[in-house]
């Protein structure tokens, strides 16, 4: 399905790791590669964001930085009118949590007039080996939002990676997508230097909503998001040593990269794990489906195991996954291969021993493949009050979406 999960957690194979930026480092990447951007001062307390909105003329922006959707929803972003009042906005959005992220810091920038939103982005399409522009002349929502509520306005085109996006193709794209005339030669500059942001900093993701067309007639843009292949790190150390610091991240990310687990943070009640990036994501989008039916519940964490799922690492696993207070239920969704069923069921029990106390949340496992029965029959066996079995990811996805519903009541 194009749906949040799939894009909101990862998009990779099984040894990809993001490096999610936040907005105003990719903003610093946008203008290092010529999209235009407007100025701004990284703020981390009220009295830096007071002074910050004294370097600029009018009216300011004060927004949250964290890596993460739904900021404006969540009172994360606010306008300030003097530079005393940015410094009582800050005051108010430093410390919030917002989807499960704390704001470290705040992002002071002019207020723009603006006459339109659009959307434009590139991302790397790894099913097809390809990249894919997504771009619309409605912006200013999110993606998924954009898709389904008027997924006519919303224009893909493949790019070959070989060839990549020159001022021809560029400018083919935007009249395809059917931006007006009046600013069709600037989107068209605009997504041109974007491509060289994915190109020239190995980006898998290069979006901009809004791009926007402000009161003096130019095309700016005022929020973005970017993020960076980890495999291609050693390519850009400067990149690592500005943006890839534990300073400001999750801290169940930080704890997660600690113990070499592929874990990303998601706004939802129901922990995921499994073995295989292909595998779980699929998971997110099942057990979202079923959420729908009890009361929206919805993943909370994109884990991958990948091949070894041993007592340690699932305890490693299962240990981040619960830390999460808005984890209600957990499902373990784990397809034997080289690391067969069996072994799969004696790592969980293995980690619930582990963990002794602090595995306290309900877990629903199911388990498929090599030593399949074997594997559900220890699990029988030992009748942890904790674990339930499924047969099928849609049962596991009903039971645990319950659980966690339950739970929350």
């Amino acid at each position: 399905m194009f749906g949040g999960y799939l894009s909101e957690a990862i998009d990779r194979e099984d040894v990809w790791l993001p490096m999610d930026l936040y907005e105003y480092q990719a903003r610093e990447l946008f203008e290092r590669h010529g999209v235009p951007v407007t100025p701004g001062a990284l703020a981390t307390t009220p009295r830096r964001a007071s002074t910050a909105a004294r370097g600029f003329e009018g009216p300011v922006v004060v927004k949250a930085q964290v890596k993460t959707g739904g900021r404006g929803k969540a009172g994360g972003v606010q306008l300030a009118k003097t530079p005393t009042e940015a410094g009582r906005k800050a005051k108010d959005i430093l410390g919030m949590t917002i989807n499960g992220h704390t704001v470290h810091s705040v992002w002071v920038t002019p207020a723009a007039q603006i006459e339109r939103e659009y959307y434009l982005s590139v991302l790397l399409d790894r099913a097809n080996r390809a990249y894919l522009v997504m771009t619309s002349p409605q912006g200013g929502m999110e993606i998924e939002q954009l898709a389904s509520e008027h997924s006519e306005a919303l224009t893909r085109v493949t790019i070959d990676s070989l060839t990549g996006i020159d001022a021809g193709l560029a400018a083919e794209i935007v009249a395809t997508a059917k931006f007006p005339a009046e600013v069709a030669d600037q989107v068209a500059h605009v997504l041109e230097h974007l491509w060289q942001v994915v190109v020239a900093e190995d980006a898998t993701l290069a979006e901009i909503n809004p791009l926007a067309l402000t009161a003096d007639g130019t095309v700016v843009a005022l929020d973005g998001k970017v993020t960076l292949d980890d495999n291609a790190a050693f390519r850009h150390p400067d990149n690592v040593a500005a943006f890839a610091g534990p300073s400001g991240d999750d801290p169940l990310e930080v704890e997660a990269r600690a113990k070499h687990l592929n874990y990303v943070k998601l706004d939802g009640q129901v922990g995921i794990i499994g073995n295989g990036a292909g595998l779980v994501m699929s998971t997110l989008d099942v057990v979202a489906n079923a959420g729908l039916a009890h009361g929206g519940v919805r993943p909370a964490n994109f884990l991958d195991i990948g091949g070894g799922a041993s007592a340690k690492v699932m305890s490693d696993g299962l240990s981040v996954v619960l830390s999460d207070p808005q984890t209600k239920a957990v499902l373990v969704n784990v397809f034997g291969g080289i690391t067969a069923c069996d072994e799969v069921a004696r790592g969980i029990l293995g980690a619930l021993d582990i963990l002794g106390d602090a595995a306290a949340k309900p877990l629903v496992v199911r388990l498929d493949g090599n030593a399949v029965e074997a594997g559900r029959a220890i699990l029988a066996q030992a009748a942890h009050p904790l674990v339930r079995m499924a047969d099928t990811m849609d049962d596991a996805a009903e039971q645990v979406a319950e659980l966690a519903a339950t739970t929350q009541e």
